[in-house]
């Protein structure tokens, strides 16, 4: 499997990051999904390397790296059998503070990120009822008196519960009373430990996978005016960046999951021996895995011209959906015949196939389901009429 491991400009950080995930093998990734837990201690060690502040500038301690660089961090994650779903909110919430954020808003909180001191891991965006429709959300933010008092409700926001600050999106002024439907919503900070309990409540949401998601409620939750990020009413604009690279890094950790499924399914085909023979010798069960493999190449490559574009601050929407699109359909396959090739095993906590199995099923749905990017595509690109 030479061409799976071929050295690429990105070597030296693909392997510190093999070296740092080699201490924490299938058993502690096992135990912490068993236990429905959270992987502190895997967290605490990308931290303290630095590798969850590789997108901060170096004049705020950080490594001044790319979206690229941080995608491949991200893969190698997963092509180690973790999970970045705990810690990727940290590479895209970055990007909108940085490229939105004011100077005194950056020099507060960007040094105390690098340091390890903050996490902002969390985003809140999706609403109960209006999903994907964002432009149509609910959750107000009335200025008052110096500050912003907030009143709604979102679902399906990752991380808070191991987080200190939030990218939170909210109406400024009704939809009623603005030209274009995404005007009129801001972005804010929240500083969780001065919300939670104090207009702000969560309320877990128990799910298939060991993904730590809530249920948030905002009762006059009041939040100071300096943390609003930007202009107000041009959050939606702002919000994009944040989108777009969220795609792009769940690209690349479904590419990483793809490698592994490959990786997996290759060694046991190979020492696994059924009527006197390996099984992969059969062609029914080795041109699965070699269709596979074809696709996880091909989005790859999709992945890195969506890194390329948004590094070089291009518009980079269609290749961001496509790229995720792409990546997740060719990790879902990939688990299928990693599945499939182990049979009965794969079905065995030891072999920890199912647990990535779960993992990467999640992300047919989020955080944008696949008929929205088909949509996506057939409007931007094609110019097909909207469909919605």
């Amino acid at each position: 499997m030479s061409t799976l491991n071929t050295p690429d400009e990105h070597q030296e950080i693909r392997d510190a990051i093999r070296s740092l995930c080699a201490e924490f093998p299938d058993e502690y990734f096992r135990k912490i999904d068993e236990q429905r837990g959270y992987p502190e201690a895997f967290v605490d060690a990308l931290i303290g390397a630095g590798w969850l502040s590789a997108m901060i500038p170096e004049e705020y301690g950080g490594s001044g790296l790319g979206l690229t660089a941080a995608s491949v961090i991200m893969e190698e994650i997963n092509r180690s059998g973790g999970n970045s779903g705990a810690v990727h909110g940290q590479m895209y919430n970055m990007g909108t503070l940085l490229r939105n954020g004011s100077k005194a808003q950056k020099e507060k909180y960007l040094p105390d990120i690098a340091a390890g001191k903050l996490r902002i891991q969390s985003m809140a965006v999706t609403e109960p009822t209006t999903g994907t429709d964002t432009t149509r959300i609910k959750t107000v933010a009335v200025k008052k008196d110096g500050r912003y008092v907030v009143n709604g409700q979102k679902v399906w926001i990752s991380r808070v519960q191991h987080s200190d600050l939030m990218i939170l999106l909210a109406r400024t002024t009704p939809l009623a009373e603005v030209k274009k439907k995404s005007e009129g919503m801001s972005i804010f900070i929240v500083e969780l430990k001065d919300a939670v309990g104090k207009g702000l409540t969560v309320r877990p949401i128990p799910n298939l996978v060991n993904h730590e998601t809530n249920e948030l409620f905002f009762d006059n939750l009041e939040i100071p005016e300096e943390n609003l990020i930007g202009e107000e009413g041009k959050g939606f604009k702002y919000i994009l960046d944040g989108l777009n690279a969220e795609r792009t890094l769940i690209a690349a950790e479904c590419i990483g999951d793809g490698y592994w499924f490959i990786e997996r399914a290759v060694k046991y085909a190979n020492d696994r021996v059924v009527f006197d023979r390996p099984i992969g010798k059969n062609q029914g069960v080795q041109f699965p895995i070699a269709d596979a493999f074809i696709e996880i190449e091909a989005a790859n490559l999709m992945r890195f011209k969506a890194c390329e574009l948004f590094d070089a601050r291009q518009p980079c929407g269609a290749q961001a959906n496509m790229a995720k699109y792409l990546a997740a359909k060719a990790s879902w396959e990939a688990a299928n015949v990693c599945m499939q090739t182990h049979g009965g095993f794969g079905f065995a906590n030891e072999y920890d196939i199912e647990r990535k199995f779960r993992e990467t099923r999640l992300y047919q749905v989020a955080p944008i389901s696949t008929n929205l990017i088909f949509s996506y595509v057939a409007e931007h690109l094609l110019g097909l009429p909207r469909s919605f």
